[in-house]
């Protein structure tokens, strides 16, 4: 379905209106090969499409500001040979009435055409550093148009990363992105409960991925967000397990990191529940440690609370708990300061949420945490990872627990975007069926 180009014309817009004058150059991702000559599936920059809603590979946008400001696509031809090999092209005439372009270009007309938008302009903008043959590309293009200095032409004298734009305005959802933002959540929280209904012991991990894969393309999303974790008894305390290859044990827990990607825009959800559908008494006490860490982290997701403030919550009820579990031994606020509790919990309590699952956006101005405004969109996943030592009582080793969950800051506080079952009671009675 195509998108409202609209959407995409008001954002450029608003890049443009703060750049000011000069020109912004933002390419597409490229394909990428999987093997000999086949590809992997592919997807889009996330930078690009934001801008453009255009999906198709070997596409750039420019964006040129001042007192007339230009909004430029480049894209491939029309192929009719290629399109019966791999699909429908719009064509640079297609696209620009399609997308709200004032001008297309064929892709392969970029050394001719890019020098000429640069010429005269005193700024260009671009990602900088990500692409080294980008960088090469648009060093080369520079250096075209400084080789007409003694025609009168003058080349940028300012480089600017559109990074520095780009991610401001990336970092607060408007109501588009939170709707697609809502029904990827709602595929991935069905994709949960599937996974939870068909995990047993004697299952393997890869079954229950293959579930949520299934429940992933039912759903209408276009592919994973990122890779699955199905990890399961001691795999579960290796934060990014993605082997998903061995048996559920009766007795154990499995964690499963996954969530889809619609619309362009990702979700990210984490549970942790048992194999046999019942915690045993050490897992239960673990589990409602983490949850309440979590309970604790999201009541500071609001305006006027800041980026850290949920993961200062999460740590001091997390080593509370590690002191009454056993794991840890002395004064809270001394293991608070030494950081002691990093042995049983090493990662932050969340990230910016949204078209890439790791999103666009700073953490810190100037020195000080961010402070939450409406339209942010993170996750808050504390979780306790415990492995076997001669210092830890036996009933928890090996437990892996993470509870993750998306959220969107709101006018009032935040709104919960996930919803699979998430409390001991409401786990086993799913479970159960």
């Amino acid at each position: 379905m195509q998108p409202d180009s609209a959407i995409y014309r008001t954002r450029r817009q608003r890049v443009l209106d703060e750049m000011g004058e000069g020109v912004m150059v933002v390419a597409t991702a490229p394909e990428v090969p999987r093997n000999r000559d086949t590809h992997y599936p592919y997807r889009h920059d996330s930078y690009f499409y934001w801008l453009t809603g255009f999906s198709e590979p070997e596409a750039l946008l420019v964006l040129v500001g001042g007192a007339e400001p230009r909004h430029v696509l480049f894209c491939r031809e029309r192929d009719e040979e290629r399109e019966i090999w791999d699909g429908f092209r719009y064509g640079p005439a297609a696209a620009r009435e399609a997308f709200a372009f004032d001008e297309a270009f064929a892709y392969d007309t970029l050394d001719a055409e890019l020098p000429r938008l640069l010429e005269n302009q005193p700024l260009l903008s671009y990602i900088i550093g990500r692409d080294m043959a980008w960088d090469t590309q648009m060093i080369a293009w520079l250096n075209t148009v400084r080789g007409k200095v003694r025609s009168g032409v003058h080349s940028p004298h300012r480089l600017v990363d559109a990074r520095i734009w780009l991610d401001e305005f990336r970092l607060v959802k408007d109501a588009h992105e939170l709707a697609l933002m809502r029904r990827a959540a709602e595929i991935s929280a069905g994709a949960h409960r599937a996974a939870m209904r068909a995990t047993g012991p004697g299952c393997h991990e890869y079954e229950i991925e293959a579930e949520l894969l299934s429940a992933f393309r039912r759903g209408g999303a276009e592919a994973p967000a990122y890779t699955s974790i199905v990890a399961s008894g001691a795999n579960a305390c290796v934060l990014h397990y993605v082997f998903n290859n061995k048996p559920l044990r009766d007795g154990d827990l499995v964690l499963i990191d996954a969530a889809a990607e619609f619309g362009s825009y990702a979700a990210d959800i984490t549970r942790t529940f048992p194999v046999n559908g019942r915690f045993s008494a050490a897992q239960k006490d673990a589990y409602e440690l983490v949850l309440a860490a979590q309970a604790a982290a999201i009541n500071e997701v609001r305006p006027g609370s800041h980026w850290n403030a949920p993961h200062e919550a999460a740590v001091r009820v997390l080593t509370q708990g590690m002191v009454d579990l056993g794991l840890l031994h002395g004064e809270v606020a001394g293991l608070l300061e030494s950081e002691a509790y990093k042995r049983f919990y090493m990662h932050r309590t969340g990230h910016w949420l949204g078209m890439d699952v790791h999103d666009a956006g700073e953490y810190k101005i100037k020195g000080d945490w961010r402070p939450f405004v409406p339209g942010m969109t993170l996750t808050v996943e504390p979780g306790l990872y415990i492995r076997p030592a001669d210092d830890i009582p036996e009933a928890l080793w090996n437990i892996g627990i993470r509870i993750e969950d998306d959220v969107a800051v709101t006018e009032s506080g935040c709104e919960v975007l996930t919803t699979p079952p998430k409390t001991v009671s409401e786990i086993e009675a799913w479970m159960q069926g």
